[in-house]
């Protein structure tokens, strides 16, 4: 039987942590990408936090994850309200277009 040990759950966050780099220098043209490319860097930090966590049987990790999941909630809410702006003024969701919104 396979026992998942702590390089297993490491070796996962590493490959999210770099699909989602890939994620955000591959694709700078699309706000909505880059959005879910963040959103993905943050769960494979976090995926690494419950890891070590779990490892060495202290909880502060998995605490800590409870506060950035709700950073992360809130940029996803004001990146998700950018994305609304920049779609109905311009009809678009290119990053380029983004500066065209000062006031």
């Amino acid at each position: 039987m396979l026992t998942l040990s702590l390089s297993h759950f490491l070796i996962l966050g590493a490959i999210l942590f770099a699909i989602s780099v890939v994620g955000i220098f591959l694709n700078r043209k699309n706000l909505l990408v880059l959005l879910m490319a963040i959103e993905l860097m943050l769960l494979a930090v976090n995926m690494n936090f419950v890891a070590f966590s779990h490892y060495l049987q202290d909880l502060s990790g998995q605490i800590f994850v409870f506060f950035i999941l709700t950073v992360a909630a809130a940029e996803s809410a004001i990146g998700l309200a950018i994305l609304i702006v920049l779609f109905r003024n311009l009809k678009s969701i290119h990053v380029d277009d983004l500066g065209s919104l000062k006031g």
